[in-house]
This record gives C-alpha cells, structure tokens and sequence, in this order.
C-alpha cells in the first residue's frame, strides 16, 4: 500500500492515475518515488509484466534519449559476445520473475499468461533500458548490469530538484 501523497506524486509524474502499484520501489534522492512496484495484473484483469515501473519524468526522457543513441544495440551486441555479461543478465531476469511471483502471492494473483516472461527484452534481448533501470534501482546495484549501466550513462537527474511538487 502506499501513501496518498505517494499516490499523488506518481500520478502527477505519469500524468494519469496509475494502476495496480503494488509499493513504492525506490525513491529519488529528491524524496519523490522513481520506481513503483506493480500488481501482475491490473485491476481491469490485464496481466502486466513490468514489475518495476520508473515513474520519474526526467529519467524516463534521459533515458528515452539513450534509446535513440543506439545504446540497446550495442548492449544487445555486447550480450551475444560476452558469456559472462549475458549469464548476469539472465539471472537479472530470474531476479525479476522470483519479485513478480511474491508480489503476485503476497496479492493472491496468479498469471499465467506472462510465466516466464520478464521485461525489457530479458534473459536474451535488451528491449526497454526503461525497465532496466527500473529493475536496477528497485533491486539495487549488481542485480542487473545492464541497468546499472544505464543509471551510470543517465548521471544525476534529480539535481534540479523534484521533478513534480508533493
């Protein structure tokens, strides 16, 4: 459960009500949430596979703008020639589905529509560097790398301050 302020903040950062958050999964150095937490499926019946939704408008542009770089390439790259790298990233992925599972026994949900189906392109593609940052600030540092690279390219973006009023 999270807080009305809490709700208030990620609606405002989304700019529309969110939907099935779970908690709040990591916050800004400004206080505000980044990340929420979702339900594995959305209060409409949807499942929902991302289970780390970064919130925070500033980071998702960062971030939007590394997609357009040619960074997921050369990550995706990087995956196919590097054993140790992709072993990493797969384990990223059993981390995110181990979350989702509790997340989705803690709410009584079962969704089977998305078993073995993380986010972001994982174990084997890199698809959304949104959700891997997501995953790399709510789990923390060293769960998975290519996140932990993506929050490295993206430098402070919470130094101007919050990114919405609480």
């Amino acid at each position: 459960m999270i807080s009305p302020s809490d709700q208030d903040a990620v609606a405002a950062q989304l700019g529309r009500e969110p939907r099935g958050i779970h908690e709040i999964g990591h916050r800004c150095p400004c206080g505000n949430p980044d990340v929420v937490t979702t339900q594995p499926r959305l209060p409409n019946g949807t499942p929902f596979p991302t289970t780390f939704y970064l919130t925070c408008p500033r980071a998702a542009s960062r971030i939007g703008t590394l997609e357009g770089t040619g960074t997921m390439k050369e990550m995706q790259d990087r995956l196919s020639e590097d054993p140790a790298l992709a072993a990493a990233y797969r384990a990223a992925h059993e981390r995110y589905l181990a979350a989702r599972a509790a997340i989705g026994s803690e709410a009584g949900l079962d969704v089977p529509e998305i078993d073995g189906i993380s986010a972001g392109g994982m174990p084997d593609r890199v698809k959304c560097l949104h959700v891997l940052a997501g995953q790399a600030l709510a789990q923390g540092p060293g769960v998975n790398p290519l996140g932990d690279e993506v929050l490295e390219l993206l430098g402070p973006w919470w130094e101007a301050g919050p990114c919405v009023d609480r």
